[in-house]
Order: C-alpha cells, then structure tokens, then sequence
C-alpha cells in the first residue's frame, strides 16, 4: 500500500477554491491516513505570499518527511516555495506530484486571480517531481507544461484528455493517478 511505502507524510495542497468532496485529492486524503491537506484563509482571492507562507509553515510543522501532491494554482505556489525556501526546509520534501500546472502568466482574462503568482519559477527542483498534464487542460496548454516540467527537472506524465482534473472531472480515486504517484514514489527520496 503506498501509505506505507516509507516514513514520510502526504502534504495535500488544493488550488484555487479548494478540493470539493468528490475530488481526486479529497480521495486520496481519506485513503491515506498519513496524508494532510494544507488549508488556505482566502480560497477564491489567492495571495502568493499567504498561499506560499502557509505551505512553508505546514512543511515546518511536518514531524516527518512529506510528498507534496499539488493541484492548478497549488502547482505555481510549490514551485515558488521551493525557490525561495531554506536548505532545511527542502530536504523535508521527498517528492512532488505536480498536477494540472495553472499558466499563470496566461494573458487571457479569465487568469486575473492568479496572475499575481507570476512569474513561474523556471528553475530545476530540488527534489524529485512528476508533473501530469492533460491535453484538454484549459488553465495550461500541454505544451507549456512540457515547458515546465523540463525546466523543472521534472518527469512528464501525459494524462490524456482530462480536462483541468479537478472538482468537476470527478475522477474518484483516480487509479490511474495512484500509478503516477507510484512512479514519482520510485524516484522519491523517502
């Protein structure tokens, strides 16, 4: 079973508006009792240095090592966490399955909330990551985030047309999601 797979803790982190009940990181967050969701004061009006602070302080208080799983705007807000925080705050970091990666440097009106999270770092992680992209993903082309993943440093999971992967694709448990996070356990240094 993958909770048991080292001695490291889940350190779940929503985007923008949260996770509902009925997605993919609310599943595996009951399916895994070593797993933890990072909870933001102000969901639908993201700030990055709130977002990013509350990530640092989660990981702080982390008694273990921890495998981020991000989502959308999670993704720009562990990437900007990673570039700017401490040598001892990384080496917690086991791993991070980066998942539907939110552009947001998209110059498209419906990206004005999230713009203030640019620019996306574009520096290899210290860690190793899994970035999944759908081809049907309208917050990021999968090209761009082929961009990101190679910047990154990161391995490339093409998840095929699953839209953004979010409340509304209602993906459950997502066993084709497990698989991936199996692939980035592999790398992970746990």
């Amino acid at each position: 079973m993958i909770s048991a797979a080292g001695d490291f803790d889940f350190l779940a982190l929503p985007g923008r508006g949260n996770s509902g009940p009925d997605h993919w990181m609310s599943h595996w967050c009951r399916a895994f009792p070593n797993s933890s969701r990072v909870l933001q004061a102000e969901w639908d009006r993201p700030n990055p240095k709130d977002w990013i602070g509350r990530v640092d302080a989660a990981i702080a208080a982390a008694p273990r090592r921890v495998v981020l799983l991000a989502h959308s705007l999670a993704v720009a807000t562990a990437v900007k966490w990673a570039a700017s925080a401490s040598e001892s705050q990384l080496n917690k970091v086991a791993g991070a399955l980066l998942v539907a990666a939110t552009n947001v440097e998209d110059p498209d009106p419906s990206f004005d909330l999230v713009r203030s999270f640019a620019p996306m770092p574009l520096k290899r992680l210290p860690f190793p990551a899994l970035v999944v992209a759908s081809r049907t993903d309208p917050r990021v082309t999968f090209d761009q985030a082929t961009v990101f993943a190679a910047a990154w440093g990161a391995d490339l999971a093409d998840a095929g047309d699953l839209g953004h992967m979010g409340n509304e694709t209602r993906l459950g448990l997502w066993p084709a999601g497990l698989l991936m996070l199996g692939r980035l356990l592999e790398k992970a240094r746990l």
